[in-house]
């Protein structure tokens, strides 16, 4: 093979390999199969929320990427991390005689806690659910429930007791106990992610340390 060809398929390889970089790089979209696999179940709500208009949830969710797929989390010290912990530990407990007050103040601890990772701040929550939505697809909704029920929780009269009791809202204690369940799926995401990972998979070090965490006390249901 002469060298004119030799340098003419390594300059081919380079363009590919560049292209294959461009269109799958960080905060880029990659197609149907490559947002819906990324997404998941976020795939599907943003889809609903546009009629079924699939181009239009693959637009919305392209831009998030864009906007936060570069985001990588800050870390928590051993300190603050304990103090979140004892702070879930202390709701859920607390679930068992106010279910409506742990819910509120489980959304509220839920947003300083992404905010110390490094999302937007509680006060910009759409921002802050959309860059959740891309690092953490699969436990967002599980947040965005628990926030629209503590705002139902605080905008109804009486006081979040009265609210979270029985009859209060309308809404069961079990479905309290629900909502609660389903923001600690994100609430463990964002105490185990480690800073270099953006996709809420905690690695060895970090399962480590955290099995002496108490997420789960007896008696909470929550």
């Amino acid at each position: 093979m002469s060298t004119l060809l030799i340098v003419v398929a390594l300059i081919a390889v380079f363009v590919i390999i560049a292209a294959v970089f461009l269109y799958a790089g960080p905060g880029r979209g990659t197609g149907r199969s490559g947002l819906k696999r990324r997404f998941g179940p976020e795939y599907d709500r943003v889809a609903a929320r546009h009629g079924g208009d699939t181009k239009a949830a693959e637009r919305e969710l392209g831009e998030r990427l864009q906007r936060h797929g570069g985001l990588r989390p800050n870390p928590l010290s051993a300190e603050r991390r304990e103090q979140y912990v004892a702070r879930w530990a202390g709701l859920q407990e607390g679930f068992v005689d106010s279910p409506g007050q742990a819910v509120v103040e489980a959304d509220r601890l839920l947003a300083r806690l992404a905010e110390d990772r490094g999302y937007p701040a509680g006060s910009r929550l759409d921002d802050q659910f959309d860059a959740l939505s891309v690092h953490h697809a699969r436990q967002v909704e599980g947040y965005r429930r628990v926030h629209q029920h503590a705002t139902a929780l605080s905008t109804s009269p009486g006081t979040p007791e009265d609210r979270g009791a029985p009859g209060g809202t309308g809404v069961s204690t079990e479905e309290l106990r629900e909502v609660m369940v389903g923001a600690r799926e994100l609430f463990e995401e964002l105490i185990t992610t480690r800073p270099e990972w953006g996709g809420g998979r905690p690695g060895r070090g970090d399962a480590g340390r955290n099995r002496n965490f108490s997420l789960r006390p007896k008696g909470s249901g929550a």
